[in-house]
């Protein structure tokens, strides 16, 4: 029982040089091909280029989901970073709708990417719930929470209805590439149902 207290304890090993290049070169192509061709992009096709066998891929990354939550890590702080400066905004419900809209924005970048985070919301164990969909679900707790607190919003509007019709949105959003208001729209329309009567 000491022992498996101790190595749960214990930090990960750092990883030798070669190691990082290839973790770093698989980033960097899974990056490109989720943005090219969507998050369904062949994992062959994101190792071959790197430069490394698959099994190199899923020694760093055991499944696609875990490879997803690290390529879009450096997108996740930016928009946790972006809901704290939005937290101190002297108008909530629109801080809220701005961080909503951001959230829009990220999502439709990476066709795929709106429809597997409502797949994995559910799922907490996920490496893409845990390294997106849940610190996105908690900074937009305190938003929502400041947003019903002015009276803005309903009180019976929880984030995780509001997390997965954002995600619906930018999946709308992701179909129809030739409709820049699109989400524009969409989120006044969704809005109107939030609003505190």
């Amino acid at each position: 029982m000491a022992i498996e207290t101790a190595t749960a304890q214990m930090p990960p090993r750092p990883m030798r040089a070669d190691a990082r290049r290839n973790y770093e070169r698989l980033l960097a192509e899974a990056r490109t091909a989720f943005t090219r061709h969507g998050t369904d992009a062949s994992l062959e096709d994101i190792a071959r280029r790197a430069g490394v066998g698959i099994g190199t891929l899923y020694r760093h990354f055991p499944n696609r989901t875990a490879l997803m939550g690290a390529v879009f890590q450096g997108e996740i702080c930016a928009l946790l970073e972006r809901s704290r400066e939005l937290a101190k905004a002297p108008r909530p419900c629109q801080a809220m709708i701005d961080w909503l809209r951001a959230i829009v924005d990220h999502a439709s970048t990476y066709r795929g990417l709106s429809r597997a985070l409502m797949a994995c919301s559910g799922d907490e164990t996920s490496a893409l719930s845990r390294g997106c969909g849940l610190p996105l679900r908690e900074a937009g707790s305190e938003l929502l929470a400041r947003a019903q607190q002015s009276g803005a919003v309903r009180s019976d509007v929880v984030i995780a209805d509001l997390m997965q019709l954002t995600n619906a949105i930018a999946l709308a959003v992701e179909q129809s590439p030739d409709d820049p208001e699109l989400a524009d729209r969409l989120l006044a329309l969704a809005f109107t149902g939030l609003k505190a009567r």
